[in-house]
């Protein structure tokens, strides 16, 4: 295939910036390459911006990179279906929809990432969660050589998950994905901290979407670091969810805890508990390995201060997560992908 880059240089491919070298590297332009049966997909690793991929050693083989561009629309129904290639920018296609009146997504601008990654991280903030805007997600399945579509149904959302994510990985390749927007404003408030903010700003919570998304920005950039001055990847643990039982154990040690009940079928029963409070609670904001260290204003977010190395940040997360199972019974899950061939952790 044209346009291959032999042992490339992937450390501008990902927002965290570690060092780390591919044996080969492929931008994928457009739909059609997927079907070119000379190219090994089967077994290349996808990328789209890199936001939620934090390479620890070396990938010895193929890396391609999703640059599939291009953005369409069209009535159903009384909504608006917009169909974007998984190659956008997320946050630039937030801000499009919004200036063409299509409303649903506001509460999710400024998450860094491709439109591509949304779906498969099933992507949240401020309350909303992509899941309840997708219509329907275009992929190549690498295994059977064919194109299919998924409905909302057959994409198996999760809590940051997805069939794209669990029992999909590694078979499909994203390229389009269609939302169902509305032309009418539903603005979602709710979420306690943007509810507070708007309240502060306002003195209401009764806004146009275009206030709430830009409400959301300065929330966002006041709390979390930009990954093109500070490199990142994001919300670095999810945040766990456990039984009823375990939370009133839990609640009786610790009564700050914040904790959520889970919005499903289980609401009686789950809860979510806040993975931000309890790094933060021992002592972790601001600490460091090396370059690699937790974000001294939201201590979710693990951050390359400089030149952090592999070995340091596998080190910091592992300090984290036996800290906080030692002290609150708790075992925290990474949310972005760790390639590491060194230890099969990928």
């Amino acid at each position: 295939m044209a346009g291959v880059i032999e042992n490339a240089d992937l450390t501008a491919c990902t927002s965290f910036r570690l060092p780390a070298k591919a044996a080969k590297l492929v931008h994928l332009t457009a739909p059609t390459q997927l079907e070119d049966n000379g190219f090994d997909w089967a077994n290349a690793l996808m990328l789209g911006e890199g936001s939620n991929t934090v390479f620890l050693s070396d990938w010895p083989g193929t890396v391609v990179v999703n640059q599939l561009k291009g953005v369409t629309h069209q009535q159903d129904d009384g909504d608006i279906v917009v169909r974007a290639a998984a190659g956008e920018s997320w946050h630039a296609f937030v801000k499009y929809c919004l200036r063409q009146g299509w409303y649903g997504l506001e509460n999710l601008i400024m998450i860094p990432g491709s439109v591509g990654a949304a779906p498969m991280q099933n992507i949240g903030a401020y309350g909303v969660e992509l899941d309840s805007c997708i219509h329907a997600v275009t992929a190549w399945d690498r295994h059977t050589h064919r194109w299919r579509e998924f409905d909302r149904q057959a994409c198996a959302f999760g809590y940051r998950d997805s069939v794209f994510k669990n029992a999909g990985k590694d078979r499909y390749v994203i390229t389009e994905v269609a939302f169902r927007l509305s032309t009418h404003a539903r603005p979602q408030t709710q979420y306690p901290t943007l509810n507070q903010a708007l309240m502060d700003r306002l003195g209401h919570t009764d806004c146009a979407p275009v206030t709430l998304a830009a409400t959301i920005m300065r929330l966002r950039r006041h709390r979390l670091p930009d990954p093109s001055r500070l490199p990142n990847a994001g919300s670095f643990f999810k945040n766990p969810i456990i039984s009823n039982e375990q939370h009133d154990g839990l609640k009786s040690q610790f009564k700050d805890l914040p904790s959520w009940p889970v919005q499903d079928v289980e609401a009686s029963k789950r809860f979510k508990l806040s993975a931000a409070w309890m790094i933060e609670r021992l002592g972790f904001k601001g600490y460091r390995i090396g370059d690699a260290g937790v974000y001294h204003r939201h201590a979710l977010v693990l951050v390359n201060l400089g030149h952090a190395q592999p070995g340091q940040l596998k080190a910091l997360i592992n300090r984290i997560v036996s800290s906080v199972k030692g002290e609150f019974g708790i075992a925290l899950e990474v949310e972005p992908r760790l390639i590491d061939e060194s230890s099969k952790d990928s």
